[in-house]
């Protein structure tokens, strides 16, 4: 790997391109070959992955409009909508923004968490639907899938967005159109602009996810997959985009993050080297952010111990800063602790997520946030009772360099009304690669049965799950079968209720 400075550049000095960081993350994607093995087994196990929480969101409001809004854009040759009918295609940067929708709708697919955070599993449907579009192989969408994912883990661990309430999709954005030229073998100067349009068009701020949190936060990721769509398209036909874009003295960098004196290290594979990045991200076992997936699991440990939870008097969740500050009390936030809160913002509520995990002893996407679970007296009377603070420890353990020994977790303190305190502490979910039960393709395959259920038929599961796992050998024409077949009258039925707008 090759550590690369990246800093603010006057305009007068005039940073030759092959010094940019957009450039060096072009020729990251350019240069990437065959994925060894094991790599090309968590592409595909990410390819199951989406498509599970895809059609488990298909009934939900935010993702039926984003359906409708892509079925107004028909395209030849186009491509699929998870839903939709088989024969129906639509224009590429369409079909990214519905399925991107439905992929991130139920927060339950993977993560990946360092310096800042990211869902990568967000840069497969803009490359499904690109490749469907073109008429590419599997073998082509590998290609892509491990391009844009290296890349966007090598931004996550060197560029921190959150700490100046800048929205993560801006580096999901470059990694997109990075995978984008991979897929499609681009030269490095196509990708090189249409990095920068990229991330310089989907720049946004936090809001998005704080206070009242809205349907935007699915929404979001799937923007920046349409927006990397066009800035490739745009790119390939020989326009131009700003330029230095993270270096530039009115850039990224400059205005957006640490300012003129930003000093940034970005880790990128020499030429040549694996891309081996996908192996350091992880999935969801849980539907929720990712730093309450080990706090889920550690609820099921406690429940037991704890006893009857009208005796508690307390609860206190000591946590990295991460945690404390965009999921805790830390954030400031009074909607963490409001019954009437939008799914999204309970999603992103640590407390309620403790809170009804200690009840249940254990987590389910849909009941887990049903307005009839978050009023309950008692869960509320306990809710109330749960506050975080930030351990320097578990802060320290968030950044640790090495994955072997990165924590997410934290250490739950429960006081009951004697006085008496029940304790414990996990670092890492169950689910991830250094936890008690790691996600390997049987668990894959078991979330996707599961949430397919009632939406997908088994013969239909089955057919899925061969596509899927033959991923690198599928023909141009096999890509339709990583779309289950659904009940699309019923998806169908569902979409006629909701109101019209403009297309």
């Amino acid at each position: 790997m090759i550590e690369h400075q990246v800093r603010v550049s006057p305009s007068a000095q005039a940073l030759p391109r092959e010094e940019q960081l957009a450039w060096k993350l072009a020729t990251v994607a350019s240069g990437t070959g065959r994925p060894e093995p094991e790599v090309a087994v968590m592409a595909a196990n990410r390819v199951i992955d989406n498509a599970a929480v895809a059609v488990a969101s298909l009934r939900r409001r935010p993702v039926a409009v984003a359906r409708a809004q892509a079925l107004a854009h028909a395209g030849s040759p186009g491509a699929s909508v998870f839903g939709a009918a088989p024969q129906l295609r639509v224009s590429p940067e369409w079909a990214a923004w519905a399925n991107g929708t439905a992929v991130r709708e139920l927060d339950f697919h993977d993560a990946f968490l360092a310096a800042d955070y990211s869902h990568p599993g967000d840069n497969v449907p803009p490359l499904l639907a690109v490749a469907q579009h073109t008429g590419r192989t599997g073998a082509d969408l590998l290609r892509g899938i491990v391009a844009a994912y290296e890349v966007h883990v090598a931004l996550v661990k060197g560029i921190c967005l959150h700490a100046h309430r800048i929205d993560h999709v801006a580096h999901l954005s470059a990694a997109t159109a990075c995978g984008l030229g991979a897929l499609l073998r681009l030269p490095t100067e196509t990708i090189y602009q249409a990095v920068q349009q990229a991330v310089h068009t989907t720049t946004a701020t936090r809001q998005s996810r704080k206070g009242e949190i809205s349907s935007w936060k699915a929404y979001a990721p799937a923007f920046a997959g349409k927006v990397a769509i066009e800035a490739v398209d745009r790119a390939m036909r020989g326009e131009t985009s700003p330029s230095p874009i993270y270096e530039g003295e009115d850039g990224f960098l400059a205005w957006m993050l640490d300012g003129p004196r930003s000093d940034y290290t970005v880790l990128l594979p020499e030429a040549g080297e694996p891309r081996r990045a996908i192996l350091d991200t992880y999935t969801k076992e849980h539907s929720a952010e990712y730093q309450a997936q080990a706090i889920i699991d550690l609820a099921r440990r406690l429940r037991e111990k704890a006893g009857p939870l009208d005796r508690v008097r307390s609860v206190v969740l000591h946590t990295s800063h991460h945690t404390h500050h965009v999921i805790g009390s830390g954030a400031g936030d009074p909607q963490k602790y409001d019954p009437a809160a939008s799914r999204e913002t309970l999603d992103h509520s640590i407390p309620y997520i403790l809170a009804v995990a200690l009840e249940d002893g254990g987590w389910h996407h849909e009941r887990s946030y049903a307005p009839e679970r978050a009023r309950r007296p008692e869960t509320v009377a306990l809710w109330r009772k749960i506050t975080t603070v930030e351990d320097p420890e578990w802060t320290r353990r968030y950044h640790d360099p090495d994955p072997e020994h990165r924590a997410f977790g934290g250490r739950v303190v429960i006081t009951l009304d004697d006085g008496s305190v029940v304790e414990d502490e996990l670092g890492v979910a169950d689910a991830h690669p250094a936890g008690a039960r790691p996600f390997d393709r049987a668990a894959y395959e078991g979330k996707f049965r599961t949430l397919a259920e009632g939406i997908v038929t088994a013969t239909a599961q089955d057919r899925f799950l061969v596509a899927a796992a033959g991923l690198a050998e599928l023909r141009t024409t096999d890509l339709d079968g990583l779309f289950p077949a659904v009940d699309t009258e019923a998806v169908r039925a569902y979409d006629e209720t909701l109101p019209k707008g403009l297309f």
